[in-house]
């Protein structure tokens, strides 16, 4: 579970219920996705809402401290990979 967007660099915490992600996880806020038509511009697939972890699994499992920002990628951008 990345901690935050990929474009916008929003906060995305482990419960949030505006977390989209694809199938190999990268991460946008609701926002960005909805500008990406949900899709993902890093594998073209389809941004689903991110399942949240809370309580003991997210005590055994913390959420990625790792924060991957491509603001090149996004759909909003003007030099976006779409």
């Amino acid at each position: 579970m990345r901690p935050g967007c990929e474009c916008c660099d929003t906060d995305l915490p482990a419960g949030s219920v505006d977390a989209f992600i694809c199938s190999f996880e990268c991460t946008f806020c609701r926002a960005c996705a909805a500008q990406m038509q949900g899709r993902c511009p890093n594998c073209g697939g389809v941004l689903l809402q991110r399942p949240s972890r809370q309580g003991a699994a997210l005590d055994r499992h913390p959420a990625s401290t790792q924060r991957v920002h491509r603001p090149e990628h996004c759909a909003h951008n003007p030099a976006g990979v779409l």
